[in-house]
């Protein structure tokens, strides 16, 4: 940051605080929330944008790689006309970050020049060429999409100090169940309590939680299912990472083939340090 923005920030600061200070007094001329002090115009020449800090989440896309790591590994399109496999998944991941919720919310983001802007492109896929986008995706083509972004996890890992090394790389696993209203998804399935839709199991990176690899999986199947070779992608990445230590943790249904004495499901956990 600037000396000079350094100053003025501190400048309206100071001010703000003096303000608050000075405006706790008695009162006996009425209600001190006015109508008074603002006015609506329509500037020519500056824009606003209501989540400015996609600009920095661009600019860390970019540093760190992520874009080049997309193109590189993710192969779905034939041509480009004109997004590349990088411009639709970062759409749709933006789009989550300035609060969509569906696919038609990418919408707003197309019509919103300042948006525009801020990523320094002339337009967006719109939302149904977004949706045909994700309707390409294989299982392979999302085991494509996870390497890159474990790539990309890597470069902004390497930038750590030395200390974050020394501590064990602690890798966790769970799953959850979760239900959804569709009626004709695929892969739906009844869970063992009844609920209709998905099991998908996570495997996370524990002391900052960030997510390494994700299986979705039909509501009625076990645990352990895939668990192991989730397990030996992260404990790999772990490793290229440069982590010495490494411990793998998850409920006990998550180490079918362990020996230790079943311990009450969701009570105990299992430890496994490598």
């Amino acid at each position: 940051m600037k000396s000079e923005t350094r100053q003025r920030i501190a400048s309206r600061k100071r001010r703000i605080e003096q303000q608050l200070s000075t405006a706790v007094k008695l009162n006996d001329a009425g209600p001190m929330l006015s109508a008074a002090g603002i006015r609506y115009e329509l500037a020519d020449r500056v824009q606003a944008i209501p989540h400015g800090g996609i600009g920095a989440i661009h600019r860390l896309v970019h540093s760190c790689g992520l874009a080049e790591q997309i193109d590189r590994r993710l192969h779905l399109l034939k041509i480009h006309a004109p997004y590349h496999e990088s411009d639709h998944v970062l759409n749709i991941a933006y789009n989550q970050l300035c609060g969509g919720r569906v696919l038609e919310d990418i919408e707003l983001r197309r019509n919103d020049v300042a948006f525009l802007n801020a990523i320094g492109t002339a337009s967006i896929p719109d939302p149904t060429t977004a949706g045909d986008f994700c309707r390409r995706f294989t299982e392979d083509a999302i085991a494509d999409l996870e390497d890159a972004i474990n790539a990309a996890r890597l470069t902004i890992w390497r930038r750590q100090a030395e200390e974050f090394f020394s501590q064990p790389a602690i890798i966790d696993a769970d799953g959850a169940l979760v239900g959804t209203d569709g009626e004709c998804k695929e892969g739906m399935a009844l869970a063992y309590n009844g609920l209709w839709g998905y099991h998908p199991l996570v495997v996370s990176f524990a002391r900052t939680n960030e997510p390494l690899l994700v299986r979705n999986r039909s509501g009625n199947r076990p645990s352990a299912e895939g668990a192991a070779g989730l397990f030996d992608k992260a404990i790999a990445l772990c490793r290229k990472a440069g982590f010495k230590d490494i411990a793998a943790t998850g409920r006990h249904g998550l180490f079918p083939d362990h020996r230790a004495r079943p311990l009450g499901r969701r009570q105990h956990s299992l430890h496994l340090r490598l």
